[in-house]
């Protein structure tokens, strides 16, 4: 379900080239805040799937909603209690 909204939110990226270090630039214009660069168009894209890896993470545990994406959406994921009990 997250590789599935990783790639359709990817898939929505907007890609340009900007004068900079890092010249390819990429954003995803659904997901607040969301961009970054790279030296190459595919170092770009590799970044800005570790930039929304963290931005879902951030978002689940602070309970802030996640908007959907092409139909495609996360929910809220219960914490499993993981404490092993005598």
């Amino acid at each position: 379900m997250i590789i599935e909204y990783i790639n359709t939110a990817l898939a929505h990226a907007h890609y340009e080239i900007i004068e900079d270090e890092e010249p390819y630039y990429g954003e995803i214009p659904d997901l607040p805040g969301v961009y970054a660069t790279g030296k190459t168009l595919e170092e770009c894209r590799k970044n800005l799937m570790e930039i929304v890896d963290g931005w879902l993470i951030i978002r689940l545990r602070r309970g802030m909603p996640i908007p959907s994406i092409q139909g495609i959406s996360i929910e809220e994921i219960q914490p499993v209690d993981t404490h092993v009990r005598a």
